[in-house]
């Protein structure tokens, strides 16, 4: 006999407590096997597709593409083993899609107050959580259909919002009555009260009679609409005076809002903990790069895989952390304590289409130029497409940050959260230098530190800086540490 196993949205990563549906790779009635990706999600981090650890015929799915849904919460359910009537799974599928159908609708209330207790139960990446945190449901807003014409002439009637059943024998919404009102929104509150318009007065078309901004910007069309035709009545009588938008008004029509969500929130949140968090300063120097780069040409042009620049940058930093190991490190603000790490994960800064993200090459210190490349090439790739794992953006340890490729000189770079430091490299340029006595064009790079001035001061901050401009100009400085 078949056992029907529920899955749950498993946990992605550390601090990760919620995901958006961003696309549902099965149907109801499919049959999966163990670990096939069956939705792909998309978090604060990256985008993942999550596998499922059963095999059997799914035969409910819990949540439309768009609908945000937190750790623990229901993703779908799956029959595993033989039918009771001995039928293989493939001629069981229609069954089961009909039959999940019903089981989607009537477990739909259950799975959202389930989610609220239970922990996650599975585990993608990383560890488990205990309890997911208590959050609403979001889907994406729809407009409500149209109502039916009636006998005013066919204007929406304004209807009261019907709450969800009564929890404990309290209405857990009470528009109708004098409850709060169904809104989450603190914009739709304002839009509805900038017009004039009564909320409860709205049928709410979200979960639960949630009334969502398309319901109050229907009714503000309709409310429009109504007094179009009340006006049609009286056009032979008198003509409205023509009026002209305010300066304020035509600004607001053009202005354009982009929510900070998903990894564009991500990246605000970290950068405002830093700045708030960290007290942070910056030192920087030129170098002369020329010998670096036909180190590179003559490593290229011995055969092999081609040696990247970052490749090289990123094997300086690996010696240079090893002799200022301060700089590898973290701040414990909670217990006062200064935690410096023996391995070195090292991030890069890589932007996306989707936003800037922060790969991590993990020991970094244990890989030499040619594995170094290799690796950054395969994360680049993978937040390009955005594959990135919340491994593979997690726990890195110091930040290497090429901004010379959108062709800039310096820059000032904020600390990447909980890191002590950040080495910014600008671009590589042909620029006048005085060599060996002489004035001379060579190939001339700045690079600048920023660092947490809690875990160092600025000698030990010059002192790895100087050491990576002193690889840089000689790389055969290098040889030392090999």
């Amino acid at each position: 006999m078949a056992q029907v196993l529920e899955f749950k949205l498993p946990d992605l990563g550390e601090g990760l407590t919620e995901a958006e549906i961003v696309r549902w790779l099965v149907e109801v009635g499919d049959v999966v096997t163990v670990d096939q990706p069956v939705v792909e999600v998309e978090t604060a981090k990256a985008m993942v597709e999550v596998p499922c650890p059963y095999g059997g015929v799914v035969t409910a799915r819990f949540g439309a593409e768009g609908t945000e849904l937190p750790v623990g919460a229901p993703l779908l359910t799956v029959a595993v083993g033989e039918p009771a009537d001995g039928r293989p799974a493939e001629a069981n599928a229609s069954a089961a899609r009909s039959e999940g159908s019903r089981a989607e609708g009537s477990r739909a209330e259950d799975s959202r107050e389930g989610s609220r207790t239970e922990g996650s139960g599975n585990v993608l990446v990383g560890y488990g959580t205990s309890e997911a945190p208590a959050r609403r449901r979001r889907v994406r807003p729809q407009p409500p259909a149209p109502a039916a014409p009636a006998a005013n002439g066919g204007h929406r009637t304004a209807r009261p919002v019907q709450g969800p059943p009564a929890v404990d024998g309290r209405a857990t919404t009470g528009a109708a009555q004098d409850g709060p009102v169904p809104v989450i929104s603190p914009l739709v509150r304002r839009l509805a009260r900038q017009n004039g318009l009564d909320l409860r007065e709205l049928t709410g078309s979200g979960p639960d009679g949630l009334i969502l901004r398309a319901d109050v910007e229907y009714a503000l069309r309709a409310a429009a609409a109504q007094g179009r035709t009340d006006r049609t009545a009286d056009e032979p009588r008198r003509q409205p005076a023509r009026t002209q938008p305010s300066p304020a008004a035509a600004e607001t029509a053009r202005t354009t809002r982009i929510p900070l969500k998903g990894i564009r929130g991500t990246v605000a949140d970290k950068l405002s903990r830093s700045r708030t968090e960290i007290p942070d300063a910056t030192c920087w120097v030129d170098a002369d790069a020329t010998e670096l780069m036909r180190t590179r040409a003559a490593m290229n042009a011995s055969g092999g895989p081609k040696i990247s620049v970052l490749a090289l940058l990123a094997r300086i930093c690996t010696a240079a952390l090893a002799r200022f190991p301060e700089l590898n490190s973290g701040v414990d603000a909670e217990a006062r304590e200064i935690v410096q790490y023996a391995d070195v994960h090292l991030g890069f800064a890589a932007q996306t289409d989707r936003g800037l993200v922060v790969p991590v090459v993990r020991d970094a210190h244990a890989r030499d130029a040619e594995s170094l490349t290799a690796e950054f090439a395969r994360l680049t790739e993978a937040a390009r497409a955005g594959t990135l794992t919340p491994a593979e953006l997690t726990g890195g340890t110091f930040t290497l940050n090429n901004y010379g490729v959108f062709g800039v000189d310096g820059s000032t770079p904020i600390i990447n959260h909980p890191e002590a430091a950040m080495l910014g490299v600008g671009r590589i340029v042909p620029k006048p230098w005085v060599h060996e006595g002489e004035l001379a064009v060579r190939q001339v790079v700045q690079l600048s530190l920023t660092f947490d001035h809690r875990v160092c001061d600025g000698g030990t901050a010059g002192g790895f800086l100087r050491y990576v401009a002193d690889c840089v100009e000689q790389p055969a400085v290098l040889l030392r540490t090999l």
